[in-house]
């Protein structure tokens, strides 16, 4: 299938988000789409597979005129979109959502179980995935619900997947087998447009790259004729000298000691620290129970035993309102269900671990309250005409900074960032680590969980490694690679 979008335009009531975009997806090529958050890419694709329509400009699809009523239109005729924010139905089985809406049924009515149950087996196998089909889908890890989404796309015989940040919740041999999957699909004569800020993915990947800007084309080219550098000054529209600023940490006492800490099947004598002004990062494999060990530090989770000391004391953690007492805040990897009240204003989601510092006798002094988030808007440059608009309506890497402005506030002494740069542009991330050395500068102790290796080993002056719930091995700064981390994240030595 040959795509031609010419001249698109597209706008929200006064805000104008495409101003003449052009994008062309040739047949059996694998084409990635990159800018910064906000630049129009999900609103190009959403135009293509007609859940907005355009305001003016055109699409041909084969050489003819075409535009879709709906993505079920778009679906019907040979395009299926894989969106960054998860679309699966928490409380029905993985069965149930993989053939949500195009379920196999006899002439009688009848659901053909066994049957779906082989397809889907099949397509799973295709992916090396290995989840029970009659789990909950809710009851799924951020990474395992994404590669159901993925296997649901590739379910549809679909002629064009768009794939947006299909990466950001997987590890590197689940990345491996995606890239595995879209070779096959490439030969096949199968496109696809792919949106990711992970740059090494784009040039492993891809065979041609268009770049967006403020909601236009800057540029397409095939990937050979172009490097990191230039698609980045493309891309912000300046130079962008180090990926990772430099850190110079001036690492104090501790502040955050686990003890042998259990939660039974799960994870098992969890034992470390982290000092003031010092980030410990931690990688390990999905399903290793990374997540798992900071929920329980943050007081979602029960500890069945073990202990944990804050500044040299023993601190008693059952839930979340006790953890920031404490002085723990918490990014979720999962920013729409856990880290955003997606219908409440940007002001509001900044400012509920906040409310008693906004507090005078009982009611809200808006004034500071304004004052701190006009401040942070700014500080984290969120895209946004004010704090008043819904979180919802912000792009994926917005929100993300607002839930990461939401507990900077709360003046923490210990930070847990979980996947704190996934689905973020490469200029938001160096905004966001810029953001991590000010904060540790400042004496706070961060622990970051991350599926991204170059940022584990670019950021963390420690790296602790999770294998099946234990802690396999951990990593000085000047020790560290990507073998050795993933020789400890496998069970090796």
């Amino acid at each position: 299938m040959h795509i031609q979008m010419n001249d698109i335009y597209k706008a929200f009531g006064a805000n104008q988000v495409l101003s003449g975009v052009d994008f062309e997806l040739q047949e059996g090529e694998v084409h990635a789409l990159m800018g910064e958050n906000g630049a129009g890419k999900s609103t190009i694709m959403n135009i293509l597979t007609g859940l907005h329509k355009r305001d003016s400009g055109t699409i041909q699809i084969d050489g003819q005129e075409k535009y879709f009523d709906s993505p079920k239109d778009a679906e019907k005729h040979g395009v299926a979109f894989i969106h960054q924010e998860l679309n699966v139905w928490p409380e029905m089985t993985v069965l149930e959502n993989l053939f949500i809406g195009k379920e196999l049924r006899s002439r009688f009515g009848l659901l053909k179980t066994k049957e779906m149950k082989a397809l889907a087996k099949k397509q799973f196998e295709k992916l090396a995935v290995n989840i029970p089909l009659d789990r909950n889908a809710g009851l799924c890890s951020v990474g395992q619900q994404q590669m159901i989404e993925i296997a649901k796309a590739l379910m549809t015989n679909a002629k064009v997947i768009i794939m947006d940040e299909p990466t950001a919740a997987l590890t590197e041999r689940e990345i491996e087998k995606l890239f595995e999957v879209i070779n096959a699909l490439r030969k096949e004569g199968v496109s696809i447009v792919y949106i990711s800020h992970r740059m090494e993915e784009i040039f492993t990947i891809c065979d041609r790259i268009t770049v967006m800007r403020d909601g236009k084309t800057v540029d397409t080219k095939v990937i050979s004729e172009t490097n990191f550098n230039d698609v980045v000054r493309k891309m912000v529209g300046r130079e962008l000298t180090d990926r990772f600023p430099e850190r110079n940490p001036s690492v104090g006492k501790t502040m955050l000691e686990v003890k042998n800490a259990t939660r039974n099947g799960v994870f098992e004598n969890v034992s470390f620290s982290v000092k003031s002004g010092e980030i410990v990062g931690v990688s390990g494999l999905m399903g290793a129970g990374r997540t798992e060990i900071m929920r329980a530090l943050f007081g979602l989770d029960k500890l069945d035993s073990g202990e944990i000391w804050l500044d040299g004391k023993k601190a008693a953690i059952k839930n979340p309102y006790e953890a920031v007492k404490y002085g723990i805040g918490f990014i979720t990897e999962d920013r729409k269900t856990e880290g955003l009240v997606l219908d409440f204003s940007i002001r509001d989601n900044m400012a509920l671990p906040n409310l008693t510092s906004f507090s005078k006798k009982g009611f809200i002094d808006d004034k500071t309250e304004n004052e701190f988030v006009d401040l942070l808007i700014k500080r984290l440059q969120i895209k946004t005409q004010s704090g008043e608009t819904n979180a919802k309506d912000l792009s994926g890497g917005n929100q993300q900074k607002v839930v990461i402005a939401k507990w900077i506030g709360i003046g923490p002494k210990v930070l847990i960032l979980d996947e704190p740069t996934r689905g973020v542009d490469v200029g938001a991330k160096r905004e966001i680590y810029q953001l991590m050395n000010e904060l540790t500068d400042r004496g706070v102790a961060i622990i970051m969980v991350s599926s991204e290796l170059p940022e584990v080993i670019g950021m963390s002056d420690r790296i602790l490694v999770v294998h099946e719930g234990k802690i396999s091995g951990e990593l000085a700064k000047s020790e560290a690679t990507q073998e050795k981390i993933m020789t400890f994240a496998t069970g090796g030595q």
